[in-house]
């Protein structure tokens, strides 16, 4: 069975960097894209960012181009999200996901990043 397990969130100040990590149980791991995908209290999910199988395409939503870098180590079996410049409007659970089928079939427990000063 896939499992994915996200670690790294903490309460931060304003304008500090984080790292997310992502790791992902199986023997398939370097066969898939793998998204962070996040969610503010009270609010819907919404799609920060993806890496595909190989790390050769990485995207991002428009609000954290420039801040966020996704990458991964498929020796490790384990994703990043490396964030800079954090800003009050990051603070959310951030989950992986497994990519499938323009949809995700496996998702994390999630990581709470807050920021606030």
């Amino acid at each position: 069975e896939v499992q994915l397990a996200e670690s790294g969130g903490v309460s931060v100040q304003p304008g500090v960097s984080l790292r997310l990590s992502c790791g992902v149980s199986g023997n398939t791991f370097v066969s898939y894209s793998i998204h962070w995908v996040r969610q503010e209290e009270g609010k819907g999910l919404e799609w920060v960012s993806l890496i595909n199988s190989d790390g050769s395409t990485a995207l991002y939503t428009d609000s954290v181009k420039g801040r966020f870098t996704i990458s991964r180590d498929n020796a490790k079996n384990t994703v990043y999200l490396h964030m800079n410049s954090l800003t009050s409007e990051d603070t959310a659970l951030y989950y992986c996901a497994r990519g499938f089928n323009r949809a995700y079939d496996y998702w994390g427990q999630g990581t709470q990043v807050t920021v606030s000063s």
